[in-house]
């Protein structure tokens, strides 16, 4: 618990305030990128010349005839590029490829005076290719010995000895698939130079420093002479951290050779086609059970589909294999990773950045096992969640496990779970052709970068004379409230109404040397640094107040736009004054925030260390109905129960919840990526390109009835005013809905069977499984060869 001293006085953080952008949103009259190029005179835009392979090299490129056509102005291709061919933080990424790496990929852009003069263009550039083998999966991949990256292993104890010595040992494996982001804005550049050279690029960018670096590289310049903006984003989900550093480039190296501003945007299409999506994995597992059902050992292998390059995949495996214990004290682990090369689009950060996919693998043992060892899987998922005093398998401490357990306890009482199994079960007992089913898991998630040192963040606040604030930070603004939390923390800390603190869009001049808005973490790091500019200001006011209040500066206190001292009721002042004071006494008004996390230390080489400040706690019971002829199935009802410590913003985090929450439930029952794997001419194309023909959570997918509520009294030490991170640990909540759906096909079949689900868990997957349930009655019960018993 904080101390009294450390508590704000009528604090603005806590209160239900709305989106700060949100009138705007609904409107229509908030501005993204592409719209800061609408109408724009001089205006050129770029569209990609694509390979029409998935692996092949490129042995002429023509461009005469796309320079012949009206309106096209420039081709650009690997020979105007002044700095370094490479859009990667790795080297691995060429702008302009020799040799492309997966279908669709960009070898050249047209730049024209309109959309359509350049894609007439790009239709006419002449491409000869010599093509060559194309790997498509994880098996493919495997079978060639295809990787790339780093191998990491996670290990405690003598997971094999422990295996032998289980009473109760179980093995099996599972496909898990990727999910495209489909955020609503396409990625989205806008270039241009100034009469000084000095390039400025608009981009909807999660990380607007890394852009500024590989533009300046690519352009051969110093970071000094690139400035990047990024005013919002028609979202990102993880899509935008590292993919956008490309397309900025692009627009950037036309707007140098050209000296005209030059816009990329890409088509739905195209922007589907061309950037990465969540990675793909395999997993094979061996768990071992004592009589308790409480697990003793783990034993596996994860395999990420990276795509053709490195991107993200290194450190999305590493929280993979953080994460696969979820909430979980397993004794004995030995987990083995490693990334598969594929000719696909490089595979990126998403949403939850390899915690998922670790996590729905100790859910699948969880639900594959449960029957076999004769215990309801929530009774088992109980039995085996952390208590006070475990660490995890890379040597963490598990703080407040004891919350884990509380969330638990209160998700059952709140979501009424004992009357509701009654009432699925006499349902049940009188559908023939429906079942319903409902289940219950934890989440226990990490927050802060794995890379230490991206845990630091900047801001800069100005204070004007008129009391006003204006705020720059380093985060970027994607939908999730990210800038309303922080006008909250500076109304906090500087005692003023929230209307009084103005936001500047982020911009790598204002705020340099950024981390990425991702990891869940941007509230503590820009909130931390935030406050750190605030109370510098606040201090040097101080000193001002206690001269004019005859009192000493720790006695001032700031709230509600008024300045007064501990005690007093009959003297104040408003905080515009103090301000103009203080600017007449030549106190300065501004001032640069920092903040780093304390107390983390990563040995990535290891697996080794404490790479998280905190661990966010949550659970979730999901009921389904399920259709037995045709596999469809609906999501009733949703109940959660989510630790955010101190909310910042009650609003804003019981909105990231239920968004969390619905899109890990696209990704685990709906979302379905299909590439063309055949041997003809279109192997490797992406034919999941559209919303017609990817399926996307609607309306229609929602619970019918969902309830989410902040767990109370879980104030966290050493974070911005107590609070949690939320943006990814709700996604996960939604493996509660997957695994209901796995109960749900088992009452269509005899008990004590283990019951397999393909994922995503698509109304086919799950006409699959109904029709192994189907037969398992016919025959009698009999566990699938897919989980063995010991």
């Amino acid at each position: 618990m904080r101390s009294l001293a450390e508590r704000p006085v009528d604090p603005v953080v806590g209160l239900p305030v709305p989106h700060e952008s949100a009138a705007a949103h609904v409107t229509g009259t908030a501005l993204y990128t592409d719209d800061l190029a609408a109408g724009g005179r001089d205006v050129l835009h770029a569209w990609p010349v694509q390979a029409p392979h998935a692996h092949a090299r490129l042995t002429a490129l023509h461009t005469g005839p796309a320079l012949g056509l009206p309106g096209v102005v420039r081709v650009l291709t690997a020979a105007d590029v002044p700095g370094v061919n490479d859009s990667g933080t790795k080297q691995d990424e060429p702008l302009f490829p020799e040799e492309v790496m997966f279908h669709g990929q960009a070898v050249a852009w047209v730049l024209g005076e309109s959309p359509e003069a350049a894609r007439r263009g790009a239709e006419t550039v002449g491409t000869e290719w010599e093509p060559r083998p194309a790997l498509l999966t994880i098996a493919e991949a495997v079978e060639a010995g295809s990787f790339q990256g780093l191998r990491p292993t996670v290990r405690r104890g003598d997971a094999a000895a422990a295996l032998e010595s289980s009473p109760h040992r179980f093995g099996g494996e599972i496909e898990i698939g990727g999910q495209e982001h489909f955020y609503l804005e396409t990625h989205a550049s806008l270039a241009t130079v100034d009469e000084a050279g000095q390039v400025f690029v608009q981009c909807s960018t999660q990380h607007p420093t890394e852009t500024q670096e590989i533009v300046a590289h690519v352009l051969g310049l110093r970071s000094h002479e690139v400035t990047v903006q990024c005013l919002r984003m028609g979202g990102g989900f993880g899509g935008k951290e590292m993919q956008p550093h490309g397309f900025a480039a692009v627009a950037a190296l036309g707007a140098v050779l050209t000296g005209r501003p030059v816009r990329l945007r890409l088509t739905r299409a195209q922007d589907m086609v061309l950037t990465g999506k969540r990675h793909p994995f395999h997993a094979r597992w061996e768990a071992g059970f004592d009589d308790d059902g409480r697990l003793r050992a783990l034993r596996a292998t994860l395999t990420s589909d990276g795509g053709w390059s490195l991107d993200l995949s290194e450190p999305v495996l590493a929280r993979a294999l953080c994460h696969v214990d979820n909430a979980y004290w397993i004794p004995h682990v030995e987990v083995h990773g490693r990334v598969a090369r594929t000719h696909k689009t490089s595979q990126t950060a998403f949403r939850g950045f390899g915690g998922p996919q670790g996590m729905l693998v100790v859910e699948e043992i969880m639900g594959r096992c449960a029957p076999l060892l004769g215990i309801d899987p929530a009774e088992l998922r109980r039995r085996n969640l952390y208590a006070p005093g475990q660490s995890t398998p890379y040597g963490q401490p598990v703080r407040h496990a004891e919350r884990l357990h509380a969330v638990w306890t209160e998700l059952l009482e709140r979501a009424d779970v004992g009357r509701r199994r009654e009432r699925i079960a006499a349902f049940n007992a009188a559908q023939d052709d429906r079942r319903r089913a409902l289940a219950v898991t934890p989440v226990k998630f990490g927050i802060s970068f794995n890379f230490t040192a991206f845990n630091q963040a900047g801001a800069l606040v100005h204070v004007y004379k008129d009391g006003s604030v204006l705020l720059s930070h380093g985060g970027t603004e994607m939908g999730q409230g990210l800038h309303t939390k922080m006008r909250q923390v500076a109304a906090t800390a500087l005692g003023v109404p929230l209307a009084a603190v103005r936001l500047a869009p982020t911009r790598t001049d204002k705020v340099p040397n950024t981390s990425a808005t991702a990891a869940s973490s941007s509230s503590d790091l820009n909130g931390g640094a935030v406050k750190n500019a605030c109370e510098q200001i606040r201090d040097r006011l101080a000193e001002v107040a206690a001269r004019q209040l005859d009192i000493h500066p720790d006695d001032v206190r700031f709230a509600g736009g008024r300045v007064t001292g501990i005690g007093f009721s009959d003297r104040d002042i408003a905080f515009e004054d103090l301000a103009h004071d203080a600017w007449a006494q030549r106190v300065s008004l501004w001032a640069a925030g920092y903040h780093r996390t304390e107390g983390l230390h990563w040995d990535s080489s290891r697996m080794q260390g404490e790479p998280f400040k905190y661990f966010s706690y949550g659970a979730a019971v999901a009921e389904v109905e399920v259709d037995g002829w045709t596999g469809e199935h609906r999501l009733l009802r949703a109940d959660i129960v989510h630790d955010v410590g101190d909310s910042l913003s009650p609003l804003i985090d019981v909105g990231q919840i239920e968004g969390g929450f619905v899109q890990g439930a696209g990704w685990l029952t709906l979302e379905d990526l299909r590439w063309d794997v055949s041997d003809g001419p279109h192997r490797g194309r992406l034919d999941t390109r559209s919303a017609s023909t990817y399926k996307l959570p609607s309306f229609s997918e929602m619970p019918g009835e969902f309830h989410v509520h902040l767990f109370e009294r879980a104030t966290e030490s050493g974070v911005v005013y107590g609070s949690k991170a939320v943006g990814e640990p709700p996604l996960m909540l939604a493996l509660s809905v997957r695994e209901a759906l796995r109960e749900a096909v088992a009452a269509f079949g005899p008990g004590g069977r283990s019951t397999a689900l393909a994922c995503p868990a698509t109304p086919e997957a799950v006409y699959w499984a109904l029709e192994e349930a189907r037969r398992a009655a016919a025959s009698g019960p009999a566990a699938p060869g897919a989980v063995r018993r010991g």
